[in-house]
């Protein structure tokens, strides 16, 4: 494993919620990373953002990582979820807070 995949091997596994975008999250950098923040704001779960436009390296090694070419992409303990459609989705489903609350993330807003 190179040290780009062991950094973002690290970041996985060590954050219950991270999403991988373009820009911060105070700040986001494209659209689709706005929509997950906002998604994940609203929601109110705790998360790291990683702004891959820092670092060449994982902004490439993600994709690899993952094996999906488009950012953002979201990971909640350790699983990748999806990128901006998906998360999108499962939020208007409410697939996306069983999902927090299955796996022991607490949210202030209770799942539809």
């Amino acid at each position: 494993m190179s040290d780009v995949h062991s950094q973002i091997d690290n970041e996985v596994k060590t954050n219950d919620v991270v999403l991988f975008m373009k820009g911060t999250p105070q700040f986001p950098m494209c659209g689709f990373s706005g929509q997950v923040v906002q998604i994940l704001n609203y929601v109110g779960v705790p998360y790291k953002g990683i702004n891959v436009l820092e670092d060449e390296g994982i902004r490439n090694g993600i994709k690899e990582y993952s094996n999906w070419p488009t950012i953002p992409q979201l990971y909640v303990k350790g699983e990748f979820i999806g990128g901006c459609d998906i998360t999108r989705e499962m939020f208007q489903s409410g697939e996306l807070q069983q999902l927090f609350a299955e796996k022991g993330i607490a949210t202030p807003k209770p799942a539809a």
